[in-house]
């Protein structure tokens, strides 16, 4: 799970840093909110783990955003490719 939490945090990073201009970058937005909510509820789950028990669907959720969400990414920097094509 803590690698998964790694690699949903760099993922928002990413996600933030998507331009303005893309038409990715709405979606990518609201992927960005919820993998932030699902990072936090994890967070809560681990620290303080008898009021928040970590279940395996949270864990199972949180591949699902993260596994979209790198999809996300992947159009966005095929649609960058395509615009600087046209652009030659």
């Amino acid at each position: 799970m803590e690698e998964q939490l790694i690699q949903a945090r760099q993922l928002v990073s990413r996600l933030e840093r998507l331009s303005a201009d893309s038409t990715w970058a709405r979606r990518a937005s609201g992927y960005r909110a919820s993998l932030l909510k699902a990072i936090d509820a994890l967070d809560r789950a681990r620290s303080c783990s008898q009021s928040y028990p970590v279940v395996a669907q949270d864990i199972e959720h949180l591949r699902q955003l993260i596994e979209t969400g790198y999809r996300i990414l992947d159009r966005a920097a095929r649609e960058m490719i395509k615009g600087r094509k046209s652009l030659h």
